[in-house]
């Protein structure tokens, strides 16, 4: 090959050398650094072969943003996130289990799990700050939930939660009534409380009873006027007939007829 060539190519030759280099350099930072685009302590995997994402243990404080769509399993366990708000998990529609278990959850909005009740079977809210829920938050969910080790507020609110969910195998007992409105149910599991009250049904009747003491007052309160305001006019009476009295005569008889007549 002439001299000339040899030089035109060499360019060309180094070019490519240094573009393959280049590529060759992406793709093992790419396989090295897999869950690089992550959330910091959460990555995907595949286990049993469903899609898998993890974030146990990285210091979480709300759901992540950026977890795959496809995924199967979730898992947001041991973390420090303090409630769930609204459609947070919507853009998961593939989802079949999810952990939020030894969290700091303290609220979960109505419409938290919106869009998950068609494929989530399990859902794990165990060992959280969970006092008191509304059922709404769990509406249409036909999921097996995890409910224990929570100090939770024994009363209507979650008697009816209770009664609306399916509760996983196994974790009914370790509901445990933390605080309640009657100091014997403190300590007991609350399938065992509600299995000898009806706390609902407890609560309509203080309710109606609370209703009956405020309508007694302002009736005996009615009654307690009305009795003042007759005796007022009769003492008024009484002391205008003495004052006649005291008058003479002619001018007390005109007085008197006066006054009786009013009074009648």
């Amino acid at each position: 090959m002439p001299v000339a060539q040899r030089i035109l190519l060499r360019p060309i030759t180094m070019g490519l050398l240094l573009q393959s280099l280049f590529l060759l350099l992406f793709l093992l930072s790419s396989c090295l650094h897999p869950a690089a685009a992550f959330t910091k302590g959460c990555y995907p995997s595949e286990e049993e072969g469903l899609k898998t994402f993890r974030c146990s243990n990285a210091q979480l404080t709300e759901v992540p943003r950026d977890i795959p769509n496809d995924t199967n399993k979730l898992y947001l366990d041991s973390n420090q996130i303090p409630f769930l708000p609204r459609d947070a998990f919507r853009d998961l529609p593939l989802l079949l289990e999810l952990d939020l278990s030894h969290n700091a959850i303290t609220r979960v909005e109505s419409g938290a799990f919106r869009g998950l009740a068609e494929h989530l079977h399990s859902l794990d809210l165990s060992s959280n700050r969970l006092v008191s829920v509304s059922k709404d938050a769990f509406s249409n969910l036909k999921a097996k939930v995890n409910l224990s080790n929570n100090p939770w507020l024994c009363d209507c609110r979650l008697q009816e939660l209770i009664r609306a969910v399916e509760l996983a195998a196994d974790s009914s007992g370790g509901i445990v009534c933390d605080s309640s409105a009657q100091e014997e149910h403190v300590g007991k599991a609350f399938l065992q409380v509600i299995a000898d009250t009806d706390l609902c049904n407890v609560y309509k009747k203080t309710t109606d009873i609370a209703m009956l003491v405020t309508m007694f007052g302002w009736f005996a309160m009615v009654i307690s006027y009305l009795v003042y305001y007759v005796r007022q006019n009769q003492e008024d009476a009484r002391r205008h007939l003495e004052y006649l009295k005291s008058l003479p005569s002619k001018h007390r008889r005109s007085e008197e007829s006066s006054t009786i007549s009013t009074v009648v």
